[in-house]
């Protein structure tokens, strides 16, 4: 068994079983679960709507392509080009703003981990 697991196992010995629960809920997640995490809390609304406008984004960048290959003079060409170009960077804006929202809540989970281990240490070293 590796420290890390000893170390857990010594923390899940000296807490309570509503703080065990606790510390369960805040263990590491998986891409999907992170991916979930994004819509739930205060800004889950501006999540759902960032993906919905990325949908539409996607939709006229599709569009865009479309009409890409279709017209044959240069300043078109440069015109429907350009438009994906903003679009993929739109997307990708969206798309960085989202991942920046798990690894915060990554950090807070642990964050939130340290705070429960240092006061069940506290607790057991006034005791």
């Amino acid at each position: 068994m590796s420290t890390m697991e000893d170390i857990d196992t010594l923390i899940k010995e000296t807490l309570t079983q509503e703080e065990a629960k606790f510390y369960e809920e805040l263990d590491e997640q998986g891409l999907l679960g992170s991916i979930g995490s994004i819509f739930k809390g205060k800004l889950g609304w501006l999540a759902v709507i960032m993906n919905i406008v990325n949908l539409g984004v996607f939709g006229f960048m599709i569009y865009c392509f479309i009409q890409f290959f279709n017209v044959t003079e240069t300043n078109e060409l440069i015109q429907w080009g350009l438009g994906i170009v903003i679009c993929a960077m739109f997307m990708s804006m969206i798309k960085l703003y989202a991942w920046m929202q798990m690894d915060k809540r990554a950090i807070l989970r642990e964050m939130k981990r340290l705070e429960l281990q240092v006061s069940s240490l506290s607790s057991k070293i006034s005791e």
